[in-house]
């Protein structure tokens, strides 16, 4: 299947929803705060393989083959096919794409995030910013200007395993020996866990809050949106109070 293709200049927002984790609301709902929070004309893809229930203007396409072996933990690998020669060749897609996962909560503006200087954006990992791993939450890049990523994987995929405990980790390793990864600057994406949730004892009487300077914020480890929104928290004697600012962001 052939697309049209965009131009050079071209700005998307790439998500990817597989599996039966998530359903379409958490597209449909990050596509309105994409729209309410980036200026101007963007395309917003979602690679997936079920596009039932999705609004519209999301445009939705196959997710290029992995070919991961059978039996092996999945642990994101599926993220790597965002680096296919295939959304070039066969999508027709050209230009920036700032993906993002589809349980984020977006807070304020993504004009910066396409015009942050960098070569290949990432965020710094929260828990050891000593290391050059990255969250893939939230990442940016020009499509079709590192098929090395999935090509060197699947080549070397029982020594990467070895390795890497997963894709964030071998994308980072990978593209930092190139010299070409990034961060974010630190306050754009905070974690919901590290940063919004106030420490012992406050969390039993001050609900999480958006921390300062936040524009994306990540949902990782024991909480999801849902869960943040309802004061839910999916580890025993960590309560938290619901946050409530969730529900005027996360919605279409």
């Amino acid at each position: 299947m052939t697309h049209a293709a965009a131009p050079q200049t071209a700005r998307h927002i790439l998500c990817m929803k597989w599996g039966r984790k998530y359903g379409p609301e958490y597209v449909n709902r990050l596509y309105g705060m994409a729209r309410r929070h980036l200026q101007g004309d963007f395309r917003f893809i979602c690679l997936t393989d079920d596009a039932s229930g999705i609004r519209p203007e999301v445009q939705c396409l196959p997710i290029p083959p992995l070919a991961l072996p059978p039996g092996i933990p999945e642990r994101g690998w599926t993220k790597l096919t965002t680096f296919s020669r295939s959304l070039c060749d066969e999508y027709g897609l050209r230009g920036t794409a700032l993906f993002l996962d589809i349980d984020v909560v977006i807070v304020g503006s993504l004009d910066e995030f396409f015009t942050q200087p960098g070569e290949f954006l990432i965020i710094h990992d929260y828990k050891r910013p000593w290391r050059i791993t990255g969250n893939s939450s939230v990442y940016r890049f020009e499509l079709g200007a590192h098929p090395d990523v999935l090509e060197h994987f699947r080549t070397h995929f029982e020594s990467i395993r070895r390795q890497f405990r997963n894709e964030q980790a071998y994308l980072s390793d990978f593209l930092h020996r190139q010299g070409r990864l990034a961060y974010w600057p630190a306050q754009w994406c905070p974690s919901f866990k590290y940063h919004s949730i106030p420490r012992w004892p406050a969390n039993y009487f001050k609900p999480p809050a958006i921390p300062a300077g936040a524009r994306i914020v990540i949902f990782h480890g024991e909480c999801n949106p849902p869960d943040a929104l309802a004061g839910r928290r999916n580890r025993r004697f960590r309560y938290i109070r619901p946050a409530l600012w969730v529900g005027e962001h996360w919605r279409e």
